[in-house]
């Protein structure tokens, strides 16, 4: 019987750099490691590739300037507001610096008590206790500093509306407010800068007089001047590179990850699945964020990382329906009712309790977690034994 289910390694990789065969680099580096640790790579196991190397293999940067470029010609300058920002310095104090460099005035909403990944602003508890329950009010930014006193940042120690104020290299205004509409009193034209819910945001603001609104996917969305640019994303997804240069989400993910899984099997002779990933999808209960402040946890994946686990619940199972038996009888019990189970178990009691979110969104967060944000230096991530159960041999 095997004693060991799934396991997740960090591979490491050389720093990469515009133009790399990024490709050959993660089969190298793959199996370096599979040969150095003597691991045995099957079918289906899973070589995850951090968004990052795949952008700038491909060399998809842009600078500020054409940032302002593209807003000042999708917009016409003048005033713009724009809404629902994250609180960031890595994702969006560039976008915002591109974005003054292009209007004479900026008004940005920021929504309270956290941002849409949730980010405090301030601490929900100290509105409880100022008597603020609701958060319908909207303020001006020295209304709401007077108010709560303190709103630097529990993680970073970034007040960010003094920082946001500092960005903007033209005339600048905040204002507090979860209303998108509120917008609409100090200009006509806006970028929604929120992403998981841009499209409700600027179905909103057309339906209640917005003359002009641009979302951050439809920023960068086509080359300016021979930048870089991503057709379905624009400046989502970005990261600060320098700073005068932003490094986009990669492009062309999908012949990425095919020619990858090719790669491997001809290299190997086993077909890997293989996918590129960004933020996980997940929650610290601690900060209250949520991770994902790319558009996608996942966007390119080959065909066997489709779909949604089936899987049964073993501790229901061991509870109800193998209840009186115990040692090998169970196990041989418990390993029949696996190999025996429906294959769609949606809203069956045997599968009460599992996780019905997609693959790649779970696969993506474990990679995410695992190769971490900071140093680590290991931005390719394998996976073994993922679609292994308590029935395999």
């Amino acid at each position: 019987m095997r004693t060991v289910g799934t396991v997740v390694r960090g591979v490491r990789a050389p720093i990469i750099r515009p133009g790399d065969d990024l490709v050959k680099i993660v089969v190298d580096s793959v199996m370096n490691a599979v040969e150095n640790e003597n691991i045995k790579l099957k079918s289906n196991d899973i070589v995850a590739v951090t968004e990052a190397i795949v952008a700038k293999s491909q060399g998809n940067f842009a600078t500020i300037d054409d940032i302002a470029l593209d807003v000042k010609n999708k917009l016409g300058g003048g005033t713009v507001g724009v809404v629902f920002p994250i609180l960031s310095r890595n994702r969006f104090s560039s976008i915002l610096r591109g974005i003054s460099r292009g209007v004479d005035k900026v008004v940005i909403q920021l929504s309270y008590p956290f941002d849409e990944v949730g980010n405090p602003l301030v601490s929900i508890d100290k509105l409880y206790d100022l008597g603020l329950y609701e958060f319908s009010k909207s303020f001006s930014s020295k209304e709401f500093t007077d108010l709560v006193k303190d709103v630097t940042h529990p993680f970073t120690g970034v007040n960010y509306i003094d920082m946001y104020k500092q960005i903007c290299e033209c005339d600048c205004e905040i204002i507090l407010s979860n209303n998108p509409t509120e917008i609409l009193k100090y200009t006509k034209k806006v970028i929604n800068a929120d992403i998981h819910s841009r499209f409700r945001t600027k179905k909103i603001l057309l339906q209640n007089g917005a003359e002009k609104v641009l979302s951050l996917h439809e920023i960068l969305n086509k080359s300016v001047n021979g930048s870089g640019f991503h057709e379905e994303y624009g400046v989502l997804g970005s990261n600060l590179s320098t700073s005068e240069r932003v490094k986009l989400f990669p492009r062309e993910t999908k012949t990425f990850v095919n020619n990858l899984q090719k790669a491997f099997k001809e290299r190997c002779g086993v077909a890997v699945e293989c996918m590129v990933y960004g933020d996980g999808a997940f929650k610290d209960p601690v900060g209250g964020i949520w991770e994902l402040a790319d558009p996608v946890v996942c966007p390119a994946y080959t065909e066997g990382l489709a779909g949604t686990p089936n899987e049964i619940k073993l501790k229901y199972l061991a509870d109800n329906k193998i209840a009186n038996l115990n040692g090998q009888e169970a196990i041989d019990a418990m390993k029949k009712l696996i190999t025996e189970k429906e294959n769609n178990l949606v809203n069956k009691a045997e599968s009460l309790g599992t996780t019905p979110r997609r693959i790649t969104d779970l696969v993506g967060s474990l990679c995410d977690l695992t190769s971490g944000s900071g140093d680590k230096g290991t931005p390719i991530v394998l996976v073994t034994g993922y679609f292994d159960n308590y029935a395999t041999e």
